[in-house]
């Protein structure tokens, strides 16, 4: 137990060094992807974070893991996200990486199938109903379970605005 507190002074400027490098690294490599790289869009992007996590953890702390080896690690996950962001142009590869947005919500309707689908219960919908300011049923146009995991609420006080048909594009019934 007395191990877990040791650590040799040059342990510790090998650890400093490593994480001053791979954070270099992720800058870098994060500027030259573009800002997607850490955006809550997709399962694909979520997956990308995790590896960037771990690839850093890894360099930073595993003696077996050298700074070049890390960052040749981060470079590869970092082309593989935007090799998956040019794909996702089609959209056979963009139904396999993205989950698809669902409607919970049509006008009054509430999708109870759907709702169940997202696993997302009555007090959850309620809970963004409110955040989103609505006072009366009647005000919603519909309630959609975006791809991120996030749940846009399109509300509005005016009876005959209607949604364009554009904004519910590929929007699951």
């Amino acid at each position: 137990m007395i191990k877990w507190f040791e650590a040799s002074t040059t342990s510790l400027i090998a650890i400093v060094l490593t994480a001053i490098g791979i954070y270099i690294a992720t800058i870098l490599f994060t500027r030259l992807a573009g800002k997607r790289s850490f955006s809550k869009m997709s399962s694909f992007d979520f997956a990308m974070t995790v590896a960037i996590g771990s690839v850093i953890a890894t360099t930073i702390l595993s003696k077996s893991v050298s700074l070049l080896q890390g960052a040749v690690g981060l470079a590869a996950v970092y082309l593989l996200q935007i090799s998956a962001a040019m794909l996702r142009r089609f959209s056979i590869v963009q139904k396999l990486i993205d989950n698809q947005p669902m409607l919970l919500m049509d006008g009054e309707e509430i999708l109870h199938e759907n709702l169940k689908k997202a696993r997302v219960t009555k007090a959850d919908l309620r809970s963004k109903l409110r955040e989103a300011n609505v006072l009366e049923l009647s005000q919603v146009r519909a309630v959609i379970f975006e791809c991120t995991g996030d749940i846009a609420v399109l509300h509005t006080k005016d009876d005959d605005v209607e949604i364009e048909d554009w904004l519910l594009k590929d929007v699951g019934r």
